[in-house]
């Protein structure tokens, strides 16, 4: 025996243990195949629809929100348009209301104005008329010295008042 070992070349295999390996090495693969290859496979389905799937929310939810983001510009633009047209209207108001207004002071300088002249043209008739009187008063006193008799007699002071005071504007 130890002779046919010694024969035995170590290159070669011994073919006993090449039909066990290729027998275990084909139920290694068939339980590979039935088993593990279906898990596996499943697995990497499932993180393939996972990340297709968190792609395809991504992409509708970017949709969604561009969407949203031309909305609000809309939105934004229409908000704008209506600001310039109240801008404008108030513009417009406040021209209305200042052109009242200045109508309205006008009208009040103007009454102020006209309330002067009554004032100052009574003011200026009583006063017109006080001087009357105190030149009268006068005119009848220096008459009286320069004639030499009392004037004061009322008939005759009239009479010579106005007669100095038509003299007297016959003179302007």
């Amino acid at each position: 025996m130890i002779i046919a070992e010694e024969a035995h070349n170590p290159i070669l295999p011994i073919w006993q243990e090449l039909v066990v390996g290729t027998i275990a090495f084909l139920v290694l693969c068939w339980v590979l195949m039935k088993f593990v290859f279906p898990v596996m496979e499943k697995t990497f389905q499932a993180r393939v629809d996972a990340i297709e799937g968190g792609i395809q929310r991504a992409e509708a939810a970017q949709a969604e929100a561009n969407a949203l983001l031309e909305q609000y510009k809309a939105q934004l633009s229409e908000a704008r348009t209506e600001a310039a047209r109240i801008r404008d209207e108030a513009r417009a108001d406040a021209e209305g209301i200042r052109a009242d207004i200045q109508a309205q002071a006008q009208q009040e300088r103007d009454r102020i104005i006209a309330a002067g002249r009554e004032a100052l043209a009574a003011e200026r008739q009583t006063i017109v008329n006080e001087l009357r009187a105190e030149i009268g008063t006068l005119a009848v006193d220096l008459a009286g010295k320069i004639v030499g008799e009392s004037l004061e007699d009322e008939a005759r002071r009239k009479g010579t008042v106005d007669r100095f005071l038509s003299d007297l504007a016959g003179a302007r």
